[in-house]
């Protein structure tokens, strides 16, 4: 079992940054894929940003430019930069991470962005 520890969760303005980290209980050095996804009020959980086992980064057509995924292989750690942050990226942001024995999630953290 696998636990994923989500923090960075919080009110924001529109046009301010926010850093998600996720903290996993495993090494993620041989993971298949690790990133997040999240799910708007009244909305379906999408992705938002994935890197994959073999390096490759996909984003979602609302946050490219914006967010930055990234990993930190010696922390088993994955952040989620947010910057120039919308309305519309309120959500709850669920860490993910695929390895070859399951997938796992974290339990979530709440970004509003709000004035």
């Amino acid at each position: 079992q696998v636990q994923l520890v989500e923090s960075g969760g919080g009110l924001v303005q529109p046009g301010e940054s926010r850093r998600l980290s996720c903290a996993a209980s495993r090494s993620i050095f041989s993971i298949k894929a690790m990133g997040w996804y999240r799910q708007g009020p009244g909305k379906e959980r999408e992705v938002v940003a994935l890197i994959t086992g073999v390096g490759g980064i996909e984003y979602a057509g609302s946050v490219k430019g914006r967010f930055t995924v990234a990993v930190d292989n010696a922390q088993n750690t994955v952040y989620l930069q947010m910057n120039s942050l919308k309305p519309e990226d309120t959500a709850v942001y669920y860490c993910y991470a695929l390895y070859s024995g399951g997938t796992y999630w974290g339990q979530g953290t709440r970004v509003t962005v709000s004035s």
